[in-house]
């Protein structure tokens, strides 16, 4: 297996405020570690070292022999560095449309891979001429503690969580909680748990985000509290302590694990119909998928105040469960080896 970007194990899964993308490798990695196959992994700049039975090495360090399988995060080059001899398996997160620059057409054409994608959404972004050998669709499953389903609780106050990446609708959504949720319900809060922390303090991003971060300090009359981002144990204990989960959504979410994780944790969630997020919700059961701005508002509104409305889809998220694990999607995986 090979990945971009730093070297993060199913420890830093546990410890660190982490992205989606980033979670998943590592969960991987260990759910193939603990059903007893030889994982090799390449990432990041470390020295080799053993980790949670798999070996890790930096990703200048190209993989010789073969493989039964031979799978490469993101980008196609990887297959460069990786065993020749196996079947090779391109396991996406982002929307595809970028595989048709030369920079990465070219490898895809020469590797030939399966690709392997999140859900219905992120499958329609492949375009169906591109060079590969297979498609399949295998979900995200949830990471530790959401892995195991709370308790039912009573409706808490009228904390609304916001988690996911600050470019990706928040300044509509702070549009959305000035004009039209707040004065609705003047005692409520809007916690962002949002910042580049979490996408390994990307300069980029930290740039691009700061104007809507800097708004969101200057909303701290309106309720807005703008807070560091969090590993997901404390994720889970401050949905815990929430009402609602607010994410218009992105063409860019090809899954939304922290909508997954939302719901798993019982939070309702109000979202509109954009990118893949509408997979995650049960509209009307578990969440709402807004029509538009003023219907995700009002929904916002209702979740925040009516205690049957939020009890009932609290209850309906739990019951739905935590959805697939890392095994059966390490299984998946698995079969493309037969």
């Amino acid at each position: 297996m090979a990945m971009e970007g730093p070297r993060l194990t199913a420890e830093a899964v546990r410890t660190r405020p982490l992205g989606g993308t980033e979670a998943a490798f590592a969960m991987l990695v260990q759910a193939f570690a603990r059903r007893g196959h030889r994982v090799e992994v390449l990432a990041g700049e470390e020295p080799e070292e053993e980790v949670g039975g798999a070996c890790w090495r930096p990703l200048g360090a190209a993989l010789a022999g073969g493989a039964d399988l031979v799978i490469a995060a993101r980008v196609p080059r990887l297959f460069g560095v990786l065993p020749r001899r196996g079947r090779r398996v391109l396991w996406l997160f982002n929307p595809c449309r970028y595989l048709r620059k030369p920079r990465h057409f070219w490898p895809l054409l020469k590797a030939r891979p399966v690709a392997v994608t999140l859900g219905r959404y992120h499958a329609s972004t492949l375009p169906g001429w591109m060079p590969v050998s297979g498609r399949l669709q295998l979900p995200l499953p949830v990471a530790p503690p959401f892995d195991t389903p709370p308790a039912p609780r009573h409706p808490p106050p009228p904390i609304a969580v916001f988690a996911s990446n600050p470019l990706r609708g928040l300044d509509w959504l702070l549009d959305r909680w000035e004009q039209r949720i707040r004065p609705a319900v003047p005692e409520a809060e809007l916690h962002l748990y949002t910042g580049a922390a979490t996408y390994g303090g990307d300069p980029k991003l930290a740039s691009r985000a700061a104007p809507v971060l800097e708004r969101a300090r200057a909303l701290h009359g309106a309720g807005v509290r703008l807070l560091p981002p969090v590993n997901r144990a404390g994720l889970a204990q401050a949905y815990g302590g929430a009402r609602v989960m607010l994410y218009r959504g992105d063409p860019g979410e090809t899954y939304c694990l922290s909508l997954a994780e939302a719901q798993a944790a019982g939070l309702p969630c109000v979202i509109t119909d954009l990118g893949s997020v509408a997979e995650r919700v049960v509209d009307g059961e578990t969440g709402v998928v807004a029509r538009d701005a003023e219907d995700f508002a009002a929904a916002a509104v209702r979740l925040l105040t009516d205690d049957a409305a939020w009890s009932a889809m609290h209850c309906a998220a739990l019951a739905r469960g935590p959805g697939p694990d890392w095994d059966s999607v390490a299984a998946g995986f698995e079969a493309l080896a037969e």
